[in-house]
């Protein structure tokens, strides 16, 4: 039942229960009334029986739940029972002279103001008239006294005075009764807004919580996922960053998260998260079927329809996006677009704190690798001077003290042995001082035509005359343009990394060197068939001090291949390496026109 109805009912219930108690009254007044003319008392008592059968249906038919139909039906048939009943009452009792009885139409007059406003009393007023002018006439044809107009006038003006000022009154209180209703009902509604929004942002916040609970991603992400899940029911939930100009997928789960932009794959230009981080606004796409944006077509592939992405905000500067998916189109309310978006504004912090735990984390971890190379660099350099100075050492006090009983055959081999461990020491402190002019930015270079096919030609001839354990073959695909170059710097990298292949290859096997042209470049491949690199050293190999793992190593400082690719990246070229444990390596020098 609405407040209309209410007040309806309680308004028709209430004036039947002063309906009621008027019946004494009138029938009291019907007793005690003066001597009735031929069948008057009669038609008095049928009126008062009448109107007392009808206030008794009235009240029962009040106290039902009626529809609003035959509620406003009730309150109009009611009003015209009373009407009827008073004006016939009156009339019944015109024979009295000076009888107060005419003024109950006051009574029909202020129910009409009461049920229907400012309106209805005027009409009903100006009904009374004509039954107060029979009631006039047959006064005073019983009474035999003068016909009194003013009885008439005097009476009908009063009852629109008094309708009018009361259906004035009514009209206000109800119009006070809408608005303070209305305000309540804005209160009511601003008190639920106000509710959901604290319910909102609590969510959001143990979401942020859950994403702050660790400084591990994957630990933070699966406990956001549990938060999430229970508040925005999804089929595919993703975190993108931008690092730079590349949007990275940070974290993702949910429908074809192992196919389908993984963790840690970059999203391609012109994709969704360009135009949330340009503009810092949630993105509604509620049916993907157009594919406005490249990475789509993917998502469409394993089913996804509909996303709901909200930026990622430091402050007011947008970093990423928190991307929310399904499989049925449209399937957003508002209230989760606004808690996506507010969680967008929440997440972007905690998300931000675990990026820079994670850089803080490697930067550590790569100061100690580099402190564990350092200290195995000192070892190394320890060592390697440590053998050629003894050698050294050892060979010229042989030579100080027993110079008359050696040989000439013995004198020239222990020299010959303090040549070679003088070049070796030569080469150790020349390979240190390159390393720290790389890192100086003073290693210099002369650039010039150079011929790279001669270059391989007598590097391969200087490898053959330094040992012959190793077959070293070369190899030039002619014609082989020149490059621009500085040719003692190129043939310190070829010698370096023939040297290594030479090193790590077993008695009778063969070094290939080859160079060829190769879409606008030179290429220059030295390959073995020693033990190989694993995946994990392939990179490190190249780093100051670095050095592979494992029982194929050799004695050396790990700075020869760091110095060959700084020297091939100085020239505008590249330095890589192509290798699989137990099938040789093959290191390839490329060197632009």
């Amino acid at each position: 039942m609405t407040r209309d109805q209410a007040r309806l009912h309680q308004t028709e219930l209430w004036l039947g229960w002063i309906r009621l108690a008027a019946i004494p009254f009138a029938a009291l007044h019907v007793s005690f009334g003066t001597q009735y003319p031929g069948d008057y008392e009669l038609l008095a008592w049928l009126t008062a029986g009448t109107f007392a059968l009808g206030a008794t249906v009235i009240v029962v038919l009040a106290r039902l739940e009626l529809s609003p139909q035959a509620q406003r039906l009730l309150g109009a048939s009611v009003l015209g029972f009373d009407t009827v009943f008073v004006s016939a009452f009156v009339l019944v009792h015109s024979f009295e002279s000076g009888s107060p009885v005419r003024q109950l139409f006051f009574l029909v007059v202020i129910e009409a103001a009461v049920r229907y406003g400012l309106a209805a009393p005027v009409v009903l007023a100006l009904a009374t008239g004509p039954v107060l002018a029979v009631n006039e006439g047959l006064r005073s044809d019983r009474s035999g006294s003068d016909y009194q107009l003013d009885y008439v006038t005097f009476q009908v003006g009063v009852e629109l005075v008094s309708g009018l000022i009361v259906g004035w009154l009514v009209d206000r209180l109800r119009g006070e009764t809408l608005r303070a209703e209305a305000r309540a009902d804005e209160a009511e509604k601003l008190r639920d807004e106000l509710g959901n929004r604290v319910d909102l942002v609590e969510a959001a916040n143990r979401c942020a919580r859950a994403l702050g609970s660790s400084l591990d991603l994957r630990q933070a992400f699966d406990a956001f996922l549990r938060e999430l899940r229970g508040l925005v029911p999804f089929d595919r939930v993703a975190i993108i960053l931008g690092e730079g100009t590349a949007m990275r997928v940070i974290a993702a789960a949910g429908v074809g998260v192992e196919a389908v932009l993984p963790p840690g794959s970059t999203l391609p230009r012109g994709a969704l998260v360009e135009q949330v981080i340009s503009s810092g606004r949630t993105v509604y796409r509620r049916d993907m079927a157009d594919r406005r944006h490249p990475e789509e077509e993917d998502l469409l592939a394993v089913d996804l329809r509909c996303r709901l992405v909200a930026p990622l905000l430091i402050g007011s500067r947008p970093t990423g996006m928190l991307s929310v998916l399904r499989h049925e189109p449209d399937s957003f309310s508002p209230d989760e677009v606004e808690l996506v978006t507010l969680l967008g504004r929440l997440v972007g912090t905690a998300v931000q704190n675990i990026r820079a735990y994670e850089a803080e984390h490697q930067r550590v971890e790569e100061l100690g690798r580099l402190s564990s190379l350092r200290a195995d660099f000192v070892s190394l350099v320890s060592h390697e001077l440590r053998s050629p100075m003894a050698a050294v050492i050892g060979a010229s006090t042989t030579l100080q003290g027993r110079w008359r009983e050696l040989s000439a055959e013995q004198r020239s081999s222990f020299l010959a042995l303090i040549s070679d461990e003088t070049s070796r020491l030569s080469d150790l402190v020349g390979d240190v001082l390159d390393t720290s002019r790389i890192e100086a930015g003073t290693f210099g270079y002369a650039f010039r035509e150079v011929s790279i096919g001669q270059l391989v030609r007598d590097t391969v001839a200087a490898a053959s005359v330094a040992q012959d354990e190793v077959r070293v073959e070369g190899r030039v695909r002619e014609p082989l343009p020149a490059v621009r170059g500085d040719a003692e710097r190129l043939r310190q990298v070829l010698a370096n990394l023939v040297e290594n292949a030479v090193k790590y290859s077993t008695a009778g096997s063969v070094v290939r060197v080859e160079a060829a042209p190769d879409d606008g470049r030179i290429c220059v491949r030295v390959s073995d068939d020693g033990p190989g690199i694993a995946p994990a050293d392939q990179d490190v190999i190249f780093e100051k001090f670095g050095r592979a793992h494992g029982g194929q190593a050799k004695p050396g400082t790990g700075l020869g291949l760091f110095i060959a690719r700084a020297i091939a990246e100085a020239h505008g070229g590249a330095l890589g390496v192509e290798s699989e444990p137990g099938r040789g390596a093959a290191f390839t020098l490329q060197l632009p026109l």
